[in-house]
């Protein structure tokens, strides 16, 4: 920290060696602009699926289904059956059957609003409410087995797994786009570093009859590198939280595509951003730096 405060305090050095304009100056400052840009999305993505994974785990593991599969003379009976089990069984808050109304409503997406529930074979279904921990699925199934054949239990493992691991995945995609964008941000200042240095060689080779060293040179191309590639990365973070700002908000009907912004103190983070292509800019320049004056005659 102090090799790069004392880089990052040689102004003048920098302003006397550097030239303050050129295409190397638009190419460090709109790479880094772009590349934080990108990098805000990315942070944003990858906290918005944690969110997502760790509200769908929630939800999907506080409710369960109770389908009741037998003959119309019997259902009635399972149902009552099956309900008393689920009302004797710890870790059960609640469990009702849902009305004619409602398995239409649920059936309606699929199969339209003029659904006849009388004329088709469709199951009973049970709504079930976990308390605390949650019950023992596996206890529970056997308990439906012996009292009400017809009942089968839906823990929504199937399809919790299956989202969890996709929310999972598409939070590790975030993190390593995240990772690519800072080094791709490090390519390009090297790449403009090496630029300047070669258009410089002659103020270069000057400065070296005089008596300058190489660790002088470059400090001075670092200080106006890291700078650069703060300021760019600065204005990129300011109008990327911008747009994130305007991104719809958290809606249930809206599911995935909603609410894929920072929430809380997580607001705070695109702030690490520009320090953080600060420091790539300064590591990135500095070894180009030196590889480039060590090959210079």
């Amino acid at each position: 920290m102090k090799q790069i405060w004392a880089i990052l305090s040689g102004a003048p050095d920098a302003d006397r060696v550097v030239p303050p304009t050129g295409f190397t100056v638009w190419l460090t400052v709109f790479s880094a602009a772009a590349m934080a840009f990108l990098a805000v999305f990315a942070l944003a993505l990858s906290l918005a699926t944690e969110r997502l994974s760790v509200r769908w785990g929630q939800e999907l593991a506080r409710t369960s289904t109770v389908r009741i599969s037998a003959p119309a003379a019997q259902e009635a009976l399972q149902t009552a059956a099956a309900l008393n089990v689920l009302q004797t069984t710890p870790g059960v808050a609640r469990a009702r059957a849902l009305s004619d109304a409602e398995q239409e409503a649920l059936l309606a997406p699929w199969f339209g609003v003029d659904l006849p529930l009388d004329a088709l074979p469709i199951p009973r279904l049970i709504e079930v409410v976990e308390a605390g921990a949650g019950y023992d699925a596996e206890g529970l199934r056997a308990r439906l087995a012996a009292e009400a054949p017809g009942a089968i239990l839906d823990d929504h493992t199937r399809w919790r797994r299956p989202l969890i691991e996709a929310a999972n995945r598409l939070r590790t995609i975030g993190w390593v786009s995240l990772l690519l964008i800072m080094l791709s941000m490090a390519a390009m200042i090297t790449l403009a570093a090496q630029s300047a240095l070669a258009a410089n060689a002659g103020v270069i080779r000057t400065l070296r009859l005089v008596g300058a060293r190489d660790s002088y040179i470059a400090r001075a191309f670092v200080h106006r590198f890291t700078m650069r590639a703060a300021l760019g990365a600065g204005l990129g973070t300011v109008l990327a939280v911008g747009a994130v700002a305007a991104l719809p908000t958290a809606d249930v009907a809206g599911g995935f595509l909603t609410g894929l912004g920072f929430s809380g103190a997580s607001w705070l983070l695109p702030l690490l951003i520009p320090p953080l292509a600060g420091g790539v800019g300064f590591a990135a320049t500095r070894a180009a730096a030196l590889r480039a004056l060590r090959k210079m005659p």
